[in-house]
């Protein structure tokens, strides 16, 4: 890994994204075939990159079984407790409306309500996320949503891996579909002759899946267009350079385009880190992409103080930020902006991917300035109450209508006027 001074005003680096324009053709053709065509165009675009002709879109309850007989009982019961976790976790973010009392009996509220259906991309490829699907399915089930979908890619063996399945039935998810890619937003977005279409699609995926969700925004909501995987570790002279380099490593290995960073004040472990990861590197069966990602965009940044330290890792507000530091809790009050924080030494990183049961579909591309992980919230809406007696729309009127009318819109004013004398 490179090693360099961290000054006064970096801008730590970063993988771009947001697709070129040959992408962005494709994912807009196949939008336009999937809304046009249905499940013909799901199935010639299956047949074309996935290398395999689906008789059936829908994963079959033979499947299902098929999938849960074959998977290692005790994975399935670390699966089971992991679900636990996370939906603990989750059920703490369940908000109410409230109702607030004016007087006269007039009254203000809101109402929070859960979105009626959803469509749960797990994504597929070089690797099984059993993890996506809980971490998208459990929130949506606190929050109350009625109808639950998940797509995700088969292999060339038309199935999908036995964990996403295992996941799915631990949860009573059953509306399964072997559709991936771009060609699958367009289905939950526009529906087909077999997938009915939702009202908000989360989960991340490739560029093509990122550019897909970005383009059918406004005709269904998304929670977010999710980067390449990010780590940044702040650490001082208290870490383990072999256990910094591992977690490193843990998120490099997802995508030729990760990024990870350690921001360190000490040059020793500076040197031990870089040392370790190249270490590490020779043996990690992903070791192709994560080499890849390491020489790209793997930094290590060595600051005089902490306080610069922790600046730069506000600047860059990363997708997980592990704390290794001799006061790390202290350290955390400091953090402004990050995905998701891991303080001390035995909480690292995939703790959080797959048991603790935080979310870890979080933002990236420093995001985390302003957006949040997957939460219940994002399955919900609000709808805000307005009840007015007759004594306070009377107390009221002249002013509001004075109000549109500064607006200019007299039909405004004419509106509030209109009620409440003897007709």
């Amino acid at each position: 890994m490179k090693i360099t001074k961290l000054t006064k005003g970096i801008s730590l680096k970063r993988p771009l994204e947001g697709g070129n324009e040959e992408q962005l053709k494709v994912v807009r053709q196949v939008l336009s075939d999937v809304k046009a065509q249905g499940d013909t165009a799901l199935r010639a675009y299956t047949e074309r990159w996935d290398g395999y002709v689906p008789e059936n879109l829908r994963v079959t309850k033979a499947e299902m079984q098929e999938a849960v007989n074959a998977l290692d009982r005790q994975l399935y019961k670390d699966l089971e407790e992991a679900a636990k976790n996370i939906r603990l976790y989750h059920e703490q973010q369940i908000r109410s409306g409230y109702r607030l009392e004016l007087g006269d009996g007039s009254w203000l509220g809101q109402r929070v309500i859960a979105l009626d259906s959803v469509g749960l991309y797990v994504p597929g490829g070089t690797a099984a996320y059993p993890s996506s699907v809980l971490m998208n399915v459990i929130p949506a089930q606190v929050a109350g949503v009625r109808r639950i979908v998940i797509t995700s890619p088969a292999g060339q063996n038309g199935k999908l891996p036995a964990g996403v399945l295992v996941a799915a039935h631990l949860l009573g998810v059953d509306e399964i579909y072997k559709v991936g890619g771009a060609q699958a937003i367009a289905a939950l977005a526009y529906g087909t002759e077999t997938i009915a279409p939702v009202d908000k699609i989360t989960g991340p995926g490739n560029i093509f899946v990122a550019l897909a969700k970005r383009e059918v925004f406004g005709e269904v909501a998304i929670d977010m267009i999710a980067g390449p995987s990010e780590i940044a570790v702040l650490a001082d002279d208290t870490a383990y350079p072999d256990e910094i380099a591992a977690d490193l490593l843990s998120q490099a290995e997802h995508d030729r385009l990760a990024c990870a960073i350690l921001v360190t004040t000490s040059e020793h472990l500076a040197k031990k880190v870089a040392e370790e990861v190249e270490k590490q590197l020779v043996n990690l069966p992903r070791q192709e992409v994560a080499r890849a990602s390491i020489e790209n965009f793997g930094t290590i940044y060595v600051a005089d103080t902490l306080l610069d330290a922790v600046e730069a890792i506000n600047t860059l507000a990363p997708e997980h930020l592990e704390i290794i530091t001799e006061d790390a809790v202290a350290i955390t009050d400091q953090i402004r902006h990050a995905g998701s924080i891991f303080i001390g030494r035995y909480s690292s990183e995939p703790v959080g991917d797959y048991f603790a049961g935080t979310n870890h579909v979080l933002p990236t591309n420093s995001t985390a300035r302003f957006a949040s992980g997957l939460n219940v919230d994002d399955f919900m809406k609000k709808s805000s109450i307005v009840y007015y007696s007759e004594k306070t729309w009377k107390d009221n009127a002249p002013k509001i209508a004075r109000l549109a009318r500064m607006e200019g819109l007299e039909g405004h004013a004419r509106a509030v006027e209109s009620r409440g004398w003897e007709k």
